[in-house]
């Protein structure tokens, strides 16, 4: 579905963006994956770039690891760069670089909020652009895919300074749409719901909040990461060649049975 395709995947060594990294190359696409060693660190990964890079390269494809924090402005520059130098152009953006340090609201530290903010609106606002640009010189469209997540739509209580830049993603990307459209770049996001990831294992398994998902997950199971690439896939591929300003929810159905 992707073959001969040039992909950026942010925060793609582990978690979410190492299902999208690998589902991009399996589907045949070059992937440029970033990754920032103190997030990686933080959340105790086990993907690691190196296993990412590895996989990539066992399916045929090539693989190009570049390390950036996305609340920096100049990690979308050097991605697209790094993407043009290997591969010779950007077809795809998966802006899926995240952060969520669970944290109550009232003693919630200003800059927590900020950092939240900076990586998960403003990073991916920054990334997205500088793959427009590249796109629109280019000229022959492309596609940008946003992950932004179910909590957009649904607040959390630990979440008041995650589930507003998730909501901005959501509508960044319609917004997008709209101004891409004329350049043949299609813009969407995609909302996970409870997927299991080594971020969230602990608080998905044996917990209350455990509990609390699985009566509500029509589909009876938590969501993969390889659940989300499918989706990115997708979203990246001819076939959804009609699709921009799309949010789609993937979430086992746990949203219209939160209603």
């Amino acid at each position: 579905m992707l073959q001969g395709k040039s992909v950026i995947v942010t925060g793609g060594s582990r978690g979410i963006g190492a299902g999208i990294s690998r589902a991009m190359a399996k589907a045949g696409a070059d992937v440029v994956v970033n990754y920032f060693n103190e997030n990686d660190a933080e959340y105790g990964q086990t993907d690691g770039i190196e296993a990412v890079v590895a996989d990539i390269e066992a399916m045929g494809q090539r693989a190009v690891a570049v390390e950036g924090n996305v609340a920096d402005p100049e990690t979308g520059h050097k991605l697209v760069a790094a993407a043009v130098d290997a591969f010779g152009k950007v077809d795809v953006l998966s802006s899926n670089a995240g952060i969520c340090p669970f944290h109550a609201f009232l003693d919630m530290p200003v800059e927590l909020m900020r950092q939240v903010s900076a990586v998960n609106y403003e990073g991916s606002f920054m990334v997205s652009q500088a793959a427009a640009r590249q796109m629109v010189a280019q000229g022959h469209g492309g596609a940008i895919i946003a992950t932004s997540s179910i909590s957009a739509l649904v607040g959390g209580e630990l979440q008041s300074h995650y589930t507003p830049t998730k909501a901005a993603v959501h509508a960044m990307m319609q917004s997008v749409a709209i101004s891409m459209g004329r350049h043949g770049i299609r813009c969407n996001s995609i909302m996970p719901g409870a997927i299991m990831t080594d971020l969230n294992r602990d608080v998905l398994t044996g917990t209350e909040t455990a509990e609390y998902f699985q009566k509500r997950i029509p589909l009876g199971r938590y969501g993969t990461p390889d659940d989300i690439g499918q989706v990115a896939v997708f979203l990246a591929s001819d076939m959804a060649a009609y699709v921009t300003g799309a949010s789609i929810l993937v979430d086992g159905g746990m949203f219209v049975n939160l209603q």
